[in-house]
């Protein structure tokens, strides 16, 4: 049985729930499967300021949420005949937690144990238009109405099955852990009820809000709960893409142009290549020359023996200086005179290097195109487009190509984009065999999605103690969205050659989003973008990272300028209270305002952003036998030696999954302020692979971290996966700034540093096979 569910227009709604109710749908099956049709749904509205920016009234969540509203009675919840429950969420799971959250919420609403609950990802699903797009923190904020009433729908029907074969009403009836007691002492399985709760035929139902769980009724949901599938991720069992057993499919990988964005013209010496042990294919395809082969090692061990004609790459001969300047040409003037009459003028600017969002899973997919029809499986988190580019890359209609959503080893926005499903159908289908396509690791910094370099200038007004008015004009390299909204209309309008597609959705991210939650006067913030030659992407938090670590900079140096203190000046002239609660948070639990030696400081930042509030301190060490220090592999520079961070998400679900978000959050902030960055040097990047990429490790990570969920409140949750990225950052540089005396201008604050590493071949694209990997084991 099948239900969905949608509200009536009441004209009076509480938290988006109609006094009404629901309307559901009993569809035929065998079995109890529940949709909940939340199209009707209003946001919840709330006070603001007098003043407001656009995202206190509606930011990218609600933008998001609304989008997948018509569809979200497509989404059902499954009653099986041994008891448990079955869930398709169509979002990806990158190492967010959402399959245990949302069995949470499925679990609470059904009373059932979270362990028999099963959610697994659904494949493409081209009718699910925008609601099927991973990103924006923005899965359980708008999942969760859905979700939980589709549940709530099912157990509904249960009951009324209950009554006809226990007797009594539903009303007195006990339910725990999935069977049903009846005042006489009758029990009934939901295994035992869901197929007498099935229908032949679909039919409408509705459900009484008053059948929803109050927060106050929570038994799982608000309670710490460890992954279902750590033990399985620790010991190896967890499937990724490399480990799915695709019959005939042989590992693939792609020899890459040495500049970036390159073409490959003619192979020289394709038929030697042929004859190196294992090799069984080599083909052109539009990125590269693909080699496929019995193994991984014998795949490097082609594309380096390779020799190919390249065309020229987008930015050939340019740098990491060139590319600054051409964007320092595209700034916008500050609006506001530079000396206003009676006024004091503050102002500052900063410069955000290029950065990859590489995760440490490779671009991996597998695929398998035939004569009239294509197979994938790959980490997606925008199936659907990804499916609609395999389906235009080999010929095919849409309806041709299945796409399965695999559980990802990571993304920062890298999965967003199908490049990987692409190119794996594009070899597949030269070769006219199934491959398993790994991206090496120095093909990610080199050839993948980055972080675009951006600039950042502001200027503020003050007059007798009041901020009078607050620019800033961020200027970055185009962030690519061209995966659209998910679905294959905007995709496509976001990869119009004038870029105008593409920039318009930019602007909408970037106004939904960014805001600067202080009673600063009149506040303007602007983006703009060009430069369309980079493969770029949402990284971590989108604009957020830089455009908040400029934001709470300036705030110190404004704090600074008005002899105040940083987090007196903050809790002065922040307007909500939701932020300064995890302000006070920190402050207290991480000793604010504690003395220090010289060279050390603490930091402190906040930020606002999906529907939640986050706050940072740290203490950082800058003395120079800190500095200074040797570091095997690594580089040396700041050391943070505590943090402290905290999130307010609203109504939480899983507060262990939420402080391990804040960890992630914390580790990917601290590389952006300090340590990772890639270097662009005559048309293509230095860094390949992860160990001259200076992500965090575990010898710059502080040893005292602290993490915290604020209790939950409200009815609604907040997004957590990426929230914690931008206070983390700011604190980090505050902290830097305020230890050294010297504001930085350059993020990460070693960019400039000399390149602390033996810069990889481009031809060949990788480095050689490993043959030595025990000797580095304990």
């Amino acid at each position: 049985m099948t239900l969905s569910h949608s509200e009536p227009d009441t004209g009076k709604e509480r938290a988006g729930v109609s006094r009404r109710g629901f309307l559901g749908y009993v569809v035929a099956a065998g079995t109890l499967v529940v949709a909940a049709d939340v199209g009707l749904a209003a946001p919840a509205s709330a006070s603001v300021p007098s003043a407001p920016q656009p995202p206190e009234l509606y930011d990218l969540n609600d933008a998001l949420t609304d989008a997948g509203l018509p569809t979200s009675q497509l989404i059902t919840v499954t009653i099986n005949k041994d008891g448990s429950a079955s869930f398709e969420i169509p979002r990806a799971e990158v190492g967010q937690g959402i399959t245990t959250s949302t069995a949470m919420i499925i679990a609470e609403e059904l009373d059932l144990p979270v362990e028999k609950v099963h959610v697994t990802l659904a494949p493409a699903r081209p009718e699910l238009l925008f609601n099927q797009l991973t990103g924006g923190s923005n899965t359980t904020v708008s999942t969760y109405t859905p979700i939980r009433v589709a549940a709530a729908i099912a157990k509904q029907q249960l009951l009324q099955a209950a009554v006809l074969l226990l007797g009594g009403t539903a009303e007195r009836f006990i339910v725990k852990g999935g069977i049903v007691t009846a005042p006489n002492g009758k029990t009934a399985t939901y295994g035992e009820l869901a197929t007498k709760a099935a229908s032949s035929t679909t039919k409408q139902v509705q459900l009484d809000p008053s059948k929803l769980k109050g927060s106050s009724e929570f038994k799982v949901l608000g309670k710490p709960q460890t992954r279902l599938d750590a033990l399985d991720i620790v010991t190896g069992k967890k499937q990724f893409a490399m480990d799915l057993d695709v019959p005939g499919a042989l590992p693939t990988m792609i020899c890459r142009p040495p500049t970036l964005n390159g073409k490959p013209k003619a192979i020289r010496n394709k038929a030697d290549v042929l004859k190196l042990p294992g090799v069984t294919d080599v083909a052109i395809i539009p990125t590269g020359v693909a080699v496929r082969a019995e193994t991984f090692g014998q795949c490097i061990d082609g594309v380096r023996a390779l020799q190919v004609d390249w065309g020229a790459g987008t930015v050939e001969g340019e740098n990491d200086e060139s590319v600054l300047a051409n964007l320092r040409r595209a700034e916008l003037p500050l609006a506001v005179p530079k000396v206003p009459v009676l006024a004091k003028t503050v102002e500052a600017d900063f410069e955000f290097m290029f950065r990859s969002s590489a995760a440490l899973e490779p671009y991996c997919a597998v695929a398998d195109v035939r004569d009239g029809s294509a197979e994938i499986w790959a980490g997606l988190k925008s199936p659907i487009v990804a499916q609609g580019e395999v389906a235009q890359a080999v010929g095919l209609p849409q309806g041709k190509v299945k796409v399965h959503v695999v559980t990802g080893g990571g993304s920062f926005g890298h999965k967003l984009f199908g490049n990987h499903a692409v190119e794996a159908a594009q070899a597949s289908k030269a070769f006219g065999k199934p491959v398993r396509l790994m991206w090496h690791r120095a093909d990610e910094p080199r050839q993948g999605r980055l972080h675009p370099m951006a600039t950042s200038r502001m200027r503020a007004t003050v007059l007798a103690g009041q901020v009078l008015t607050f620019e800033q004009r961020h200027t970055s390299v185009e962030t690519s969205f061209r995966h659209g909204l998910g679905e294959m209309l905007t995709s496509v309008a976001t990869k119009l050659p004038t870029g105008l597609g593409n920039l318009g959705v930019a602007e909408a991210v970037f106004v939904l989003s960014q805001e600067m939650p202080y009673n600063f006067g009149v506040v303007d913030q602007t983006l703009t973008e060009t430069d369309q030659r980079f493969n770029t992407g949402s990284m971590r938090n989108v604009y957020s990272p830089d455009v908040g670590c400029a934001n709470e900079l300036m705030v110190d140096i404004l704090a600074k300028a008005m002899g105040k203190d940083p987090l007196d000046f903050r809790l002065e002239y922040l307007k909500n209270d939701q932020v300064k609660g995890v302000l006070r948070k920190v402050a207290e639990v991480g000793g604010w305002g504690r003395k220090m030696p010289a060279g050390t400081a603490q930091g402190i930042a906040i930020h606002k952003e999906y529907k939640g509030a986050s706050a940072c301190l740290v203490e950082i060490d800058c003395r120079p036998e800190t500095v200074n220090r040797k570091i095997r592999d690594g580089v040396g520079g700041p050391r943070v030696t505590k943090a402290v961070i905290a999130i307010d998400a609203g109504l939480v679900i899983n507060p262990r999954g939420l402080e391990a978000q804040m960890m992630g959050c914390f580790a990917d902030g601290l590389a952006l302020a300090l340590t990772s960055s890639v270097h662009l040097k005559d048309g293509h990047f230095l860094e390949a692979s992860w160990d001259n990429y200076f992500y965090t490790r575990q010898w710059n990570i502080p040893h005292d971290f602290t993490a915290i969920a604020m209790p939950s409140n409200g009815e609604q949750p907040g997004g957590g996966g990426e929230a914690g990225v931008a206070c983390s950052v700011a604190a980090v540089a505050c902290a830097y700034a305020r230890a050294t005396g010297k504001v930085p201008k350059r993020f990460p604050i070693n960019h400039d540093d000399p390149i602390g590493f033996e810069v990889k071949s481009f031809v060949p694209p990788v480095p050689e096979s490993p043959t030595d990997g025990l000797d580095w084991t304990f």
